[in-house]
């Protein structure tokens, strides 16, 4: 039976799952929370950043688990690696799900604001991601649930800077990688929180037309009221997305 193994976001770690790890545990499904270089437990890796080493790490831990094939899940950063994994090592997914999160690289503006935050880390310390929290969340998650807002807040705080460093260059770095849903052999699935202000609804209906341009399984599921955040503001939706493309992949 083949796990579902889950990505976390920038700047976080793998606690960003919990909740969902919870549910997904309470219906018998094998998940595996990682984290990525830099964050939680993670070392940074020697070297230049690139996603392809997170991309390597995820499939290293895969064998040392004894673990041939799973199921993959990357939320925004998680996404990117993910996909990163999807090209480098198709042969050890049976699915992958790409939440809140997009194929394409960077517009140039976008990875010089990276590449800022990456220069500033050293010195401002977490400070330099800490107004994140407006574009990650919500509207009605901002407005009506304040104690998930200030839990965001302490999560940002606590952001490691060697992490920040490392990710910013990492994602800066990474290139386009529609091709590689144009080529995905294994069920996909793009998840979507209705008011994400980061990965827009045509990045999403990108992936999942690129997903299908073989005529591959894929779907795009929507969670309502939900910004970029999908796994911590609406763990029970994404928990339930997450859930059902897993029975597809392993029945």
């Amino acid at each position: 039976m083949y796990p579902l193994v889950l990505l976390h976001g920038f700047p976080f770690d793998s606690s960003m799952w919990d909740e969902v790890v919870d549910l997904l545990g309470e219906e018998g499904i094998p998940t595996i929370a990682l984290d990525a270089p830099g964050f939680g437990f993670s070392e940074v890796p020697e070297g230049e950043p690139c996603l392809e080493d997170a991309a390597d790490a995820v499939v290293a831990t895969l064998d040392d688990l004894g673990i041939d094939r799973a199921v993959l899940a990357g939320l925004s950063m998680g996404g990117y690696i993910a996909l990163a994994t999807a090209q480098r090592h198709s042969s050890r997914l049976a699915g992958l799900a790409l939440l809140d999160t997009k194929a394409s690289a960077d517009p140039e503006a976008a990875r010089e604001n990276r590449l800022r935050i990456a220069a500033e880390a050293p010195g401002a310390g977490s400070a330099v991601v800490a107004d994140m929290v407006e574009k990650l969340l919500g509207e009605t998650t901002r407005e009506l649930d304040p104690d998930l807002v200030a839990r965001h807040r302490e999560m940002l705080a606590a952001a490691p800077v060697p992490g920040i460093v490392w990710a910013q260059r990492a994602m800066a770095a990474r290139p386009d990688r529609m091709h590689v849903l144009e080529d995905l052999t294994v069920p996909g699935l793009v998840v979507r929180g209705t008011e994400d202000a980061l990965a827009t609804q045509e990045d999403a209906e990108a992936m999942v037309h690129a997903m299908q341009a073989h005529d591959g399984d894929a779907e795009l599921v929507l969670i309502p009221a939900a910004g970029h955040m999908t796994a911590t503001e609406d763990p029970e939706g994404t928990a339930e997305a997450l859930a059902a493309f897993w029975r597809r992949c392993v029945g």
